[in-house]
């Protein structure tokens, strides 16, 4: 175990850029974890991160004991204890957990999805299922569509390179652990993407004619989900097989771009348990 109260420290000076810069991160190929939901997650789904830190009173806590506890082999426990002013610098969080990790993230080939059966409907057939996530801005959008994608059963999400960093403190927080259950593209071409998938290809719109709830969802299909404030480019739009629209008789204009992917995800599920 090492403690660090230097600001002068290279570690700790490292986990202020990685905490701050996207650039950092894909550069070092690493990101932060916080919380003791996400560190477990990352052991289970993973193994064990590069290296552990804890706040000097997060020895305190509970929770982190039992996860120190737990940790095997013990010498595998990479644990380095930053000063409580030192980890605040770096947490991402306004009122720090106490823990984090550095973790290394993952290819997407990596990643085992765990669940085989649940893109499968009654008749037992797989169905694949995937988003395109175009321009997404906020990294706390992202997270959520990973979650619910997670939650519906999708196994891969490809994101334009203009997308927020996939894999950013906050992201993840938003994700819950989401990013362990599937295969993430960044930096993809989604015109490609959409021209090589092998099913339908579906954007939602204001202007569809045909409802959510009147489209078949049950086959292979990739769902869609544009910039929060200018939707889809025309590259994008070009390739895509249907658009539908989201009823939304309470007569707001819109939804949130994280609330209409998980209105979708859930819809297929729904057609997916009764096909």
């Amino acid at each position: 175990m090492k403690f660090i109260s230097s600001r002068d420290n290279p570690f700790f000076k490292k986990m202020i850029k990685l905490a701050g810069s996207a650039q950092q991160r894909r550069a070092a190929g690493l990101t932060l974890l916080d919380g003791v939901h996400l560190v477990s997650a990352y052991r289970v789904a993973l193994g064990q991160p590069e290296v552990l830190i804890m706040s000097e009173s997060g020895g305190e806590s509970a929770e982190i004991k039992r996860l120190l506890e737990e940790w095997k082999p013990r010498e595998s426990l990479n644990l380095v204890v930053l000063s409580d002013s030192l980890f605040r610098e770096v947490s991402p969080v306004k009122t720090p957990t106490g823990i984090m990790a550095l973790a290394r993230v993952p290819s997407a080939e990596i990643i085992l999805i765990r669940k085989p059966a649940r893109n499968q409907n009654k008749r037992g057939r797989n169905e694949s299922f995937c988003v395109l996530l175009e321009a997404i801005q906020d990294a706390g959008n992202i997270g959520s569509i990973l979650r619910s994608a997670a939650a519906a059963g999708a196994t891969d999400i490809y994101l334009s390179n203009d997308c927020a960093d996939a894999w950013s403190p906050k992201t993840l927080r938003a994700a819950m652990g989401a990013h362990f259950f599937l295969h993430i593209h960044e930096q993809s071409n989604l015109p490609e993407v959409a021209r090589a998938f092998g099913g339908k290809v579906i954007a939602t719109s204001l202007r569809a004619k045909n409802s959510l709830y009147q489209t078949e969802l049950t086959g292979p299909i990739a769902l869609v989900f544009g910039n929060e404030g200018v939707g889809l480019s025309d590259a994008v739009l070009q390739v895509i097989t249907d658009e539908i629209s989201i009823p939304m008789p309470g007569g707001t204009e819109s939804l949130n771009v994280a609330a209409a992917a998980a209105v979708c995800f859930f819809e297929r599920v729904r057609q997916m348990e009764t096909a």
